[in-house]
């Protein structure tokens, strides 16, 4: 139960830890075969790039749980407390939509690719599978944002959703630097 609690707490973490990983590996080996034995290898380009994709959803879906997307929070809590929450939940509203949205594109897009398959040029896999990502990434934020609002309203449903309490007790997990 621990395992799957850590889990849930930095599946994003790892599988960007690890994205960053393979690109850096890469992109290294690429260097080193280049200048040092004057061979180029193909399938570190196409490698790193599956990784950055991989790397940016699962990042995006991070951003969501941590609440660290672009918005402009001290405008929305200098608004009356009423207010800055009807406009959280519009957008929080509007991102939801565009995610199931996105994973209906996503859905469809897919499935071209599972009716038609295609392979990478360099590494000869089908590309259904590294397209996948779309699917999780757009999941994951959607579920990132639920959870948001889950936790929120266990509670208290106290503040703004997903915001920590101004008091300067955070938890270790969650305080960042």
């Amino acid at each position: 139960m621990k395992a799957l609690r850590w889990l849930e707490r930095h599946f994003e973490e790892l599988i960007c830890c690890t994205c960053l990983v393979i690109i850096a590996v890469a992109v290294f080996a690429q260097v080193i075969a280049r200048y040092v034995f004057q061979v180029a290898l193909h399938w570190t380009e196409e490698t790193a790039s599956m990784a950055m994709v991989w790397a940016v959803y699962t990042g995006a879906a991070l951003c969501v749980r941590e609440r660290f997307h672009i918005r402009i929070m001290v405008a929305v809590q200098a608004l009356p407390t009423r207010f800055g929450r009807f406009v959280i939940f519009l957008a929080d509203a509007m991102w939801a939509g565009f995610c199931i949205f996105m994973l209906r594109v996503s859905w469809d897009y897919l499935y071209i690719f599972w009716r038609f398959p295609e392979t990478s040029p360099s590494l000869g896999i089908n590309q259904f599978y590294p397209q996948t990502i779309l699917i999780i990434g757009y999941g994951l934020m959607l579920i990132r944002l639920i959870q948001t609002y889950i936790t929120w309203w266990h509670d208290g449903a106290e503040g703004l959703p997903g915001m920590l309490a101004e008091t300067g007790d955070a938890p270790e997990d969650e305080a960042h630097i």
